[in-house]
């Protein structure tokens, strides 16, 4: 089995990348995110890779980071979602903000990708909400890093990147008594409250929002 590849880009499309190995041309199909990351035909890159085999077809799925494949692992375990939806979700949603939704459990945000209605994102909901408990609390296959991502989604932040609003937000709720995950599930909601286009809540502002929001779910 394939896990890692890498390679010279030798040429790529609307979601595939073809590496180039040593004289092999490895295709793989890649989200939109980690298409945008990688560099141009003629640029060596790093692809980590699950493969898929089937009777009549051996697939790769490369990813620019190990968060990504493992969420597209975690992902496809759910019925009716293969590998095109996931890619879909993981092409709409970076790792840490699917990881805030899945806490929020907010069905609407879900189905702003392609392929996932209202059906499939509620069974998403409920079958994530217990699977992806080592992809959430931090310090699990989350928590790896690789060297072009150093200081994402390190262990005592949680699913959220280390130095953001959100994850000193979160640790302050912590610090205030509140259960990691009930922190990042306010955060999230508050977040999500947020009008379009309005400037992002520097971190005071965001606790208080957050110990409002609690206040009004009557929590807290």
């Amino acid at each position: 089995m394939i896990a890692r590849l890498k390679g010279i880009i030798d040429a790529r499309g609307e979601d595939w990348v073809v590496l180039d190995v040593q004289g092999v041309g490895y295709l793989a199909h890649c989200s939109g995110r980690t298409l945008a990351q990688l560099p141009g035909p003629g640029e060596a890159a790093v692809l980590h890779v699950e493969t898929v085999v089937r009777e009549d077809a051996i697939t790769l799925y490369g990813f620019r980071d190990r968060d990504e494949r493992n969420w597209f692992r975690l992902l496809t375990t759910v019925q009716g979602v293969g590998a095109k939806v996931a890619l879909s979700l993981l092409s709409t949603f970076p790792p840490e903000r699917l990881a805030q939704i899945l806490v929020a459990q907010d069905k609407t945000a879900l189905t702003r990708a392609v392929g996932v209605g209202p059906r499939l994102a509620a069974r998403l909901l409920t079958e994530l909400k217990d699977k992806g408990h080592t992809l959430i609390a931090g310090g699990g296959q989350t928590g790896e890093t690789t060297g072009d991502r150093a200081g994402e989604g390190t262990p005592g932040t949680g699913i959220l990147p280390h130095g953001t609003a959100a994850a000193d937000a979160v640790s302050a709720l912590v610090n205030l008594g509140y259960g990691r995950g009930e922190a990042l599930s306010l955060v999230a909601r508050v977040e999500a409250l947020l009008p379009p286009g309005a400037p992002p809540p520097d971190v005071g502002a965001l606790v208080r929002l957050t110990l409002q929001e609690s206040a009004r779910r009557g929590g807290g």
